[in-house]
């Protein structure tokens, strides 16, 4: 890790020494998502209720600048400024991304799929369609045991799809058959909650700080 990102790794620990017992498995995390992305590869995010706004607050972080400029790529830029003055426009105004879905937000085919065959499986069947080798899903559940989420991971693993999963402590089967497991120091949902924002917002952080110059 670069030294800026170590500092903000660092400094989750020093906010919220709760978590300093997550210290080795928030790392792991980093590096699944970063190996991810320098390989070319996106981040995909499921969970219900309130960790359904986690996934939203997630890659809402992933898609545009978190704390700091974050450039798009040269050519791209070079390719937007001659294309006239709308392309100037983009060329000045948009920021790099880091490619990332909430598959919470796919309305259509989430409630045409629950509707027709069940809502276990329907993360499941978005993941099919979206999903290659390479990538992350991220999967929150306070319990760990999401059925919906684990049926994700499940298939997830199958595609060769790296999996972590922020849970409570007690893991639930996320913890079990995920590739890393955060898993907070809560049991309470709400409590557990509390924990993932700052994780999420480290890891957001980091990678920002890891990918762009």
């Amino acid at each position: 890790m670069k030294t800026s990102t170590q500092e903000i790794f660092e400094e989750l620990f020093a906010r919220y020494t709760a978590l300093e017992a997550c210290r080795a498995d928030v790392r792991a995390a980093f590096d699944e998502l970063a190996a991810a992305y320098r390989a070319g590869g996106k981040v995909l995010c499921c969970g219900n209720g309130g960790s359904a706004s986690d996934c939203e607050h997630i890659v809402g972080e992933l898609l545009k600048k978190f704390k700091r400029h974050r450039d798009i790529p040269s050519g791209l830029k070079e390719r937007l400024s001659s294309a006239g003055p709308d392309g100037e426009l983009l060329a000045a105004r948009l920021e790099g991304s880091l490619p990332a879905i909430s598959l919470v937000s796919q309305s259509g085919i989430l409630t045409a799929f629950a509707n027709d065959v069940g809502w276990d499986e329907a993360f499941a069947q978005q993941l099919l369609g979206l999903a290659k080798p390479g990538d992350v899903l991220v999967a929150l559940s306070t319990s760990g045991n999401s059925r919906n989420c684990v049926l994700a991971a499940t298939l997830a693993r199958a595609l060769g799809v790296r999996t972590v999963a922020l849970v409570g402590e007690a893991g639930g089967r996320l913890g079990e058959i995920c590739d890393v497991a955060v898993r907070v120091p809560a049991r309470e949902t709400y409590k557990v909650q509390e924990f993932h924002l700052p994780v999420y917002h480290a890891l957001c952080a980091m990678l920002e700080e890891e990918l762009f110059d």
